[in-house]
């Protein structure tokens, strides 16, 4: 898969977050950057990657439509594969993080490599048909995972999104059971508000 790169912040910096985006929030990037800023002194560059199609590229199996008529063509192995390139520089720590389908794509990202010192999922889509099974079945590979929701995320009126409450906090017990530094933050809203300020929360606080 090839994928447009777009890098931000110190270049030089040793430690590097990488975010999958779509054109929709990479307009975002530059005040979500801001505000990572206020929540932290530390220094970091911030690599997005845009996929050319979110449900597909970020998906990690094959699943069918939830909302509208698009399902899931499962391919974020191949995301991954991009994903990795930019790991090359073995002296500096790699973080991954996103919002919404990108924030499972970090979270199932650490299921498949060790690379990563942190995930950063902000209203991640644990609702995703059969994620939580996964995590059961397989070992993670990384020491510290950042979780938030927005409050009124599980009143979605469509009923797989709706189970999201549900699911953030069997995904939170679930790490915590295996002895990974864990943090469940929940945001005022439901989920297509702050998206920015939630993706900068969840960066803040694992460079810290």
């Amino acid at each position: 898969m090839e994928s447009e790169a777009y890098t931000f912040g110190n270049p030089d910096s040793g430690s590097v977050l990488i975010q999958m985006v779509d054109g929709h929030s990479l307009k975002d990037i530059e005040s979500e950057i801001a505000e990572i800023r206020k929540l932290t002194d530390k220094d970091f560059c911030l690599i997005c990657l845009k996929v050319r199609n979110w449900n597909d590229d970020l998906s990690p199996w094959q699943a069918p439509p939830v909302f509208g008529k698009d399902g899931f063509r499962g391919a974020a192995e191949e995301t991954l594969e991009r994903v990795l390139q930019c790991t090359g520089d073995k002296s500096k720590s790699y973080y991954i993080g996103g919002y919404s389908l990108a924030g499972l794509f970090a979270l199932w990202s650490v299921y498949q490599t060790d690379i990563f010192k942190a995930v950063a999922a902000a209203s991640p889509s644990v609702w995703f048909p059969g994620f939580t099974d996964y995590m059961k079945e397989h070992e993670i590979k990384t020491e510290s995972v950042y979780l938030s929701l927005g409050d009124r995320e599980e009143k979605a009126k469509n009923p797989v999104m709706a189970s999201v409450g549900d699911r953030i906090g069997e995904t939170e017990t679930l790490l915590r059971d295996r002895g990974i530094n864990t943090v469940l933050e929940w945001n005022p809203g439901n989920h297509f508000t702050d998206a920015g300020l939630r993706t900068a929360k969840a960066f803040a606080w694992v460079l810290k």
